[in-house]
């Protein structure tokens, strides 16, 4: 016999959270389990001061990012009046790390929530009616699946031309495919449950039964997915713009000032690799976020 069963007050307090837990309703009990986890905490914390400081930069920064004095570049971390140095023409890089995150921030959510909307949608189609559409949808996305998701990127985004919109169609683009398939699976193994046979029995139409019984249940397994993709697309989107085909100068972009800093690594290293760390931290909170949220989120646990 295990320790709840002998000790009848811990079995008495495990019914009575799951209690608790039930009547609070999914949601409250998710929020609930996020907050215990000061990991995630953490992360969401610095990525809303990271989103309030891009935002806020115009209030902020206390320079033009555009604008800057060639007497001055390349100065140094702490120098006074520019506490994070200048960049290889003079601007203040504390100014331009705060607009760049604008940029940066942008390109890492906007082509994941398009990517999230339009992959889910053909997710739900393909792995609730089957047949032909299971077989067009899918395979097509099978397509992009045969090419790495940085060698298509770059590819759609050369084809395309440099510029901000079309980075964001091609990254997109690549995320759209394995959204889908996520989707798929969900739906997939939601379809025959019996809540929707009994949907099907009591005579709703298919459009009804996505709504009101599939969709609920494919969301957030998707949007788990989806929340682990955007320190990808930031990475990518970085990549694109270190190699020109994502903004164009002076837009302040964080993988575009990489690009410039580059040759200025053996003069002033630690100023070339802020941007990286604006990047690379970022990216690590996201990852964690999304690892907090499928962890609250799993109600097996």
């Amino acid at each position: 016999m295990n320790s709840t069963t002998q000790n009848p007050s811990a079995q008495a307090f495990a019914i009575a959270a799951e209690t608790a837990a039930i009547s609070r309703g999914y949601w409250a009990t998710v929020w609930m389990r996020l907050k215990r986890d000061k990991v995630s905490v953490a992360c969401a914390l610095v990525l809303l001061s990271l989103v309030l400081m891009a935002v806020f930069a115009p209030l902020l920064a206390p320079y033009d990012p555009a604008q800057g004095t060639m007497l001055k570049r390349l100065s140094a971390i702490g120098t006074t009046g520019h506490w994070l140095g200048t960049d290889e023409l003079g601007r203040d890089m504390l100014s331009r790390l705060m607009y760049g995150g604008q940029m940066s921030l942008l390109m890492g959510l906007l082509p994941v929530f398009i990517a999230f909307l339009i992959g889910t949608s053909l997710g739900l189609v393909a792995g609730f009616f089957e047949g032909w559409w299971n077989t067009l949808i899918m395979r097509t996305t099978d397509v992009f699946f045969a090419f790495p998701a940085v060698l298509l990127a770059i590819a759609i985004s050369g084809a395309l031309g440099a510029g901000f919109v079309n980075a964001i169609l091609s990254l997109t683009l690549v995320f759209i495919p394995p959204i889908a398939r996520v989707a798929e699976s969900v739906t997939t193994s939601v379809r025959n449950l019996d809540f929707v046979d009994a949907a099907r029995a009591s005579g709703a139409n298919s459009f009804t039964i996505i709504r009101v019984h599939v969709l609920g249940n494919v969301l957030g397994p998707v949007f788990i997915y989806a929340t682990s993709l955007v320190s990808v697309c930031m990475i990518l989107a970085a990549g694109l713009s270190f190699l020109g085909l994502g903004v164009k100068p002076p837009v302040a972009e964080w993988g575009l000032m990489l690009n410039t800093l580059r040759q200025s690594i053996y003069v002033q290293p630690w100023i070339s690799v802020l941007p990286g760390l604006m990047i690379f931290i970022t990216s690590l909170c996201f990852n964690l976020l999304s690892d907090g949220l499928r962890g609250a989120m799993d109600i097996k646990r």
